[in-house]
């Protein structure tokens, strides 16, 4: 078919032209691509087409890989640049896109093609990677209902429309809740403690809402300074009860607007229907369903490497709470602590004890000299360059980069779209704009990633743009998600189903990401990456060695608090009833989960999993507890860079670099995880260096 000037149609293997995307884009573009892709469905399907890779698998992939490019695009956006039109665009072709997809996991004729692919005697000369991508297809076809009756089949597709429906409910209803509560202040003495650039940020939001005075709301860089700087309890209580609220049916209460985000029906459907899907494939539950690709072997192994990693952190993270109790009530004249307290008793025990706060650190962490820190890391361990780019952008704040290696060709770009913004959905995340594929003809079509933070954008005072500093905590997300970033960009494989973070086993998928993690806690890379905001000094290694004591400050609890969200999601999706459970069931499990494992009850108020995006609308159900089984097995691959250290004087060590390029980046998804992990360490991994790493190491 003729592409048209349709930017989601014409940019072909190039990248988007994000500015010029229109919602009145969308319906047309996607429908055509639809359109194709069928067409290369009933290629594949033809007697006449021979089942090998070339003739078979490359045309098909060729017409999925244009649909879900352009579908990129669009979800991209739905997520970075969220408006009305696009929303409904985006919502009224969904069903379509989803049924597509759903349509192509049961097409049983398509599976017999891949079957005849795997039997043909030419499978045997294909390469690793392509037999990888072949055997991943016939799982994902049994995954996806192709050995299902007719009558399942149309159950098994109407299940998958509706989750998707679902899915990007919950995550427009979290959104709208957040995006409508603003708190004006009026009388400056009620910010006491507040740090000025949390101040500033205030004032800039009240200007650009035109209000007056400085308005605080649930986004993040807005919300959490208040929990954590301010002496004004009333105002730290306010905005604790709107924030975990959100999406309930007590969101209008604490001023979130529209009591139709409420998602705690929503919540039950998508379980009843995860559970269906399960049942209709053959499993016991969606538990057992998700481990199909994972690393992990079965819903008990899960269930205790959850539960007893909790009751190794339990004893630390109540040391932690009777601390945090004891300050509270001897210097801060709190008797008992309510969780409004937590983030700002934690604050204040931290400074006493290591003399700093977070707000001084800060100050040190300029996001272009953190970049430059960043970047060095990635330039030494990996062998390449990176450099600026000028690629198509969606908003000003957005920038680009060139990977270059050393034979000086370009093997990647990405994108870091820092700053949080109305219609920008919350959190962190690394997202595949274009995968690394060998074509046909020999080319090599390179990746592209995108890096998405919500740090504090820089604020105006007095008709200056203040530097835009960042928390070490913010750092630590920009490493993190620059890892998983490296995962994609840096792999060597060209079959673009296994290249990258395509096919990594879901559990194992934040080891990069965790890894890098670990550079933020050293000298040799903090010295070089920071530069105070005023007066450019470096952080001074005293500052350093304080942050290096609070490392692990209250380890414990947050250990536990993570261990809580992922024993929750797993047991909702392993144990729970939610045919016969009351509206409020899914939030009595959470409750009872946490008073089982952890030291402090939780709020009767708080309806965190309403907004629980991750499980309910980013693809983690079941797999939440993926971060903790992935960090075992990153703090045991950097384990590897602090061993080399000792010979070679530095974690940066470039032939350890050079080992895990090789056999944990380069090679993405092309073989299962473990015999990565392996390969790298020589060994099977163990939890030890983790627990060193956190301080539960007794």
């Amino acid at each position: 078919m003729a592409h048209t000037n349709n930017p989601l149609l014409s940019f072909g293997r190039e990248i988007a032209d994000y500015a010029s995307v229109k919602p009145t884009d969308i319906q047309a573009a996607i429908e055509q691509l639809l359109v194709e892709a069928e067409i290369a469905v009933h290629h594949a399907l033809d007697p006449n087409t021979p089942a090998n890779w070339n003739q078979l698998l490359e045309p098909l992939e060729d017409a999925t890989e244009a649909l879900s490019r352009s579908w990129g695009v669009v979800t991209h956006l739905n997520s970075v640049a969220d408006t009305p039109e696009l929303r409904e665009a985006y919502g009224s072709i969904l069903p379509k896109v989803t049924a597509f997809y759903a349509s192509l996991g049961q097409n049983l004729p398509l599976f017999e093609r891949f079957k005849e692919l795997q039997k043909n005697p030419e499978f045997k000369n294909l390469k690793p990677e392509q037999k990888k991508v072949i055997e991943n297809s016939l799982r994902d076809f049994r995954l996806g209902g192709a050995e299902l009756s007719a009558e399942k089949k149309v159950r098994f597709a109407e299940i998958q429309d509706q989750q998707a429906i679902l899915g990007k409910a919950f995550s427009d209803h979290v959104l709208d809740a957040t995006d409508a509560f603003v708190h004006v202040i009026h009388d400056e003495s009620q910010m006491r403690g507040l740090p000025n650039d949390v101040i500033a940020a205030a004032a800039d939001t009240a200007k650009q809402k035109d209000l007056l005075g400085w308005a605080f709301t649930l986004h993040f860089p807005s919300y959490y300074p208040v929990q954590q700087y301010s002496e004004n309890r009333a105002l730290r209580k306010l905005m604790y009860e709107a924030y975990v609220t959100r999406a309930s049916e007590l969101g209008k209460q604490y001023g979130q607007g529209d009591s139709a985000w409420d998602n705690t029906e929503n919540m039950l459907q998508q379980l009843r229907l995860r559970k269906e899907e399960a049942q209709l494939l053959g499993f016991k539950n969606y538990a057992e369903l998700s481990l199909a690709p994972k690393m992990a072997n079965s819903v008990i192994e899960v269930d205790q490497f959850l539960t007893d990693f909790a009751k190794r952190a339990k004893p630390f993270a109540q040391n932690d709470w009777d601390e945090l109790n004891q300050f509270a009530r001897d210097e801060l004249g709190i008797d008992r602590i309510e969780p409004w307290d937590i983030a700002y008793a934690s604050e204040k025990l931290k400074q006493q004890r290591y003399a700093f706060s977070e707000n001084e650190l800060k100050q040190y962490f300029p996001l272009p000299k953190v970049l430059e820190g960043l970047f060095r890391v990635i330039q030494t361990l990996f062998s390449v360059e990176i450099k600026p780019a000028t690629l198509p952008k969606w908003h000003h704040d957005v920038q680009s980069f060139a990977l270059i290696n050393e034979k000086q060709e370009t093997i990647a770009f990405f994108y870091l779209d820092p700053y949080a913004r109305p219609g920008k959905r919350g959190g962190a995340w690394m997202d595949d704009a274009r995968g690394r594929r060998v074509l046909p003809n020999g080319d090599v079509q390179i990746p592209v990633a995108y890096l998405v933070c919500n740090f504090a954008a820089p604020a105006e005072v007095n008709g200056q743009l203040m530097p835009p500093t960042i928390t070490h905590d913010d750092v630590i997300t920009l490493f993190h998600e620059a890892g998983h970033g490296m995962h994609h960009l840096l792999t060597q494989v060209g079959s673009l189903g296994v290249s990258g973070i395509n096919g990594v086993e879901w559990d194992a998928v934040e080891l990069p990401s965790q890894l890098m993690e670990n550079f933020c806690w050293e000298w040799e890379v903090l010295e070089k990456m920071t530069a105070h905001a005023q007066t450019q000094a470096a952080l001074p290694k005293e500052l350093f060695e304080k942050m290096l004591a609070a490392k692990n400050f209250q380890n414990g609890l947050t250990t536990m608090r993570q261990l809580v969200f992922s024993l929750t999601d797993w047991r909702l999706h392993s144990t729970f009833n939610a045919e016969v459970s009351s509206p409020q069931g899914i939030l009595e499990l959470a409750r009872q989960t946490n008073d089982e494992y952890h030291v402090f009850s939780q709020p009767i108020l708080s309806r965190w999993p309403n907004s629980f995006t991750h499980v309910f609308a980013g693809g983690y159900a079941a797999g939440y507890y993926s971060y903790k089984w992935a960090e075992v097995l990153s703090a045991d691959a950097y384990a590897a860079f602090e061993e080399a250290a000792k010979l070679s004087g530095t974690v940066l060590d470039k032939e350890t670099g050079k080992r895990y390029h090789r056999e944990i980046l380069a090679v993405g998804g092309s073989r299962p995880a473990a015999e990565s992990f392996k390969a790298f360490r020589q060994r099977e991994p163990q939890i030890e260096a983790l627990l060193r790493h956190g301080g539960m190491l007794k």
